[in-house]
């Protein structure tokens, strides 16, 4: 008879669960999204010369191939706290994950106890004092929930979007520790390039400076001639200690990007003089390629999935909540235990049902709001990536147009300088002459230095605007979150 029972209850449940269903809107990437505006997704505006359509490749800085940048760069991905904090992060969200995958498990709990007592006699309206006897309690109780209108699912799935946000957001940080590096690194290599052209400038000077006092001594050359002399070679001297000090400033960054103390840097770092070179035109890709690489892009996406999966899990709460459980122990005299009159079991389905539907509906609407703030987030993150990206090439290009001037004005006072250096051995040109031409020469090497310190700067800004190129996921074709019904 009982197994009877117990046979039409588990047809019951059955009977429900094939009826269930999973309430709120499915998951897919809005059409309205700006992810989708053609133009969003066409080809950067580029002269061409100095940038390339295809797509930058993952590990970017192994473009300037320096062996010394890679390792710091593989150096600071082990060590970065940013990173680490990043990567905590993600862990946490697969923890959370984890737990709401463990809605769709039954629930188990145990009880175990005993006292030693009498009952109220008062409490049951009897004027009989109750035996006073040691009592027990044992038992175990399952419960699973039947989640006929999917809050859980939607709850699961909001979880999952979560995680997968938080590993894109782990890899922004990724892009930017790998960008940063490269930056203070490049920082050293150009200071110490601007260092070099600015001491020969110096040394220069110097000697021009002590022609100008020693015909000064001979009556050729006036007091003032040495005090302009002096002031331009105190000038020239006066830009080496700012210099200096952002070169170890670099190398301090560079030593906390790697996660140790700024004063742990590697004193050989500072004898960098030679800039980051690219050999190839720099790959930027098309405006698809750019919002299907970048990591905020892509956080934001999952961010918007979440919001919508969580739709769901408000508006299931509109409805009952099923659960199937049983029950089995024994409870009473210690004298009688587990006998058959202290043992006891049940089984059946229960339901429970919030009937404020005022306030679910309150949270329903906030959680739709919440969505459309989402998507405008969605959309602003996409718009900003197309505006970075771009502007990045423009400047970056900008400086090239600029690079080539300055190296055709260091290329004239280069062959200025040898001519008249030719001339000085052939006696037709004094000393201070040919020292003229090679300060002009000196000068024109620090406009080159300090332009390619520019482009270093441009370079690295546009490939971290690029975004990296971790985990390329195509969004403008993707349509449901992933584990989400069709």
């Amino acid at each position: 008879m009982v197994e009877g029972r117990t046979r039409r209850l588990c047809a019951s449940l059955a009977i429900l669960l094939l009826a269930g269903c999973t309430v709120g809107p499915n998951y897919k990437l809005p059409r309205t999204a700006m992810i989708n505006n053609p133009a969003a997704q066409a080809n950067f505006l580029a002269d061409n010369t100095a940038t390339q359509i295809a797509n930058p490749p993952d590990n970017w800085w192994h473009l300037y191939d320096d062996p010394t940048l890679d390792a710091l760069v593989q150096r600071a991905f082990a060590a970065n706290t940013n990173l680490r904090v990043a990567q905590a992060n993600l862990e946490s969200a697969y923890a959370l994950l984890a737990a709401a995958k463990a809605g769709r498990e039954a629930s188990v709990t145990t009880s175990d106890s005993t006292d030693y007592g009498q009952r109220s006699a008062q409490a049951v309206l009897s004027k009989i004092p109750a035996a006073q006897l040691e009592r027990y309690n044992v038992g175990i109780t399952v419960s699973y929930d039947a989640d006929l209108f999917g809050g859980i699912r939607r709850g699961i799935e909001a979880a999952n979007d979560d995680s997968q946000a938080a590993e894109d957001a782990r890899d922004l940080v990724k892009v930017s520790v790998a960008a940063e590096t490269t930056r203070a690194y490049a920082d050293i290599c150009d200071d110490g390039n601007q260092l070099a052209a600015l001491r020969h400038a110096i040394a220069l000077q110097n000697q021009s400076l002590a022609f100008v006092r020693l015909l000064h001594e001979n009556g050729r050359a006036t007091s003032f001639d040495v005090a302009g002399a002096q002031a331009q070679l105190e000038t020239l001297q006066s830009k080496l200690p700012p210099l200096q000090a952002a070169q170890t400033n670099a190398a301090y960054r560079l030593a906390a990007l790697m996660g140790e103390p700024p004063e742990s840097y590697d004193p050989t770092w500072l004898a960098c003089q030679q800039p980051l070179v690219l050999h190839t035109l720099l790959p930027v890709g098309d405006g698809k390629s750019l919002l299907n690489r970048r990591p905020d892009v892509r956080e934001a996406e999952r961010r918007l999935a979440a919001a919508t999966a969580r739709v769901g899990q408000a508006e299931a709460k509109l409805y009952p909540d099923f659960k199937l459980g049983g029950a089995v122990g024994s409870t009473g005299a210690a004298f009688d235990a587990f006998a058959p009159v202290t043992n006891l079991f049940n089984l059946g389905p229960s339901v429970s049902w919030d009937l404020n539907q005022s306030a679910i509906r309150a949270h329903i609407a906030q959680a739709k709001a919440q969505v459309q703030a989402r998507q405008a987030a969605f959309d602003g993150t996409v718009l900003a990536a197309l505006q970075e990206a771009q502007s990045a090439i423009t400047s970056y290009e900008s400086e090239l147009d600029q690079a080539a001037s300055v190296t055709d004005a260091r290329n004239f006072a280069a062959q200025v300088a040898a001519d008249m250096t030719a001339l000085h051995q052939g006696g037709r040109v004094n000393a201070l002459m040919q020292l003229g031409a090679d300060q002009k020469l000196a000068a024109a090497n620090i406009d080159v230095a300090n332009l390619q310190t520019k482009i270093s700067d441009s370079q690295i800004a546009l490939f971290y605007a690029l975004g990296g190129g971790w985990g390329n996921t195509n969004l403008a074709s993707a349509s449901t979150s992933p584990g989400q019904p069709q």
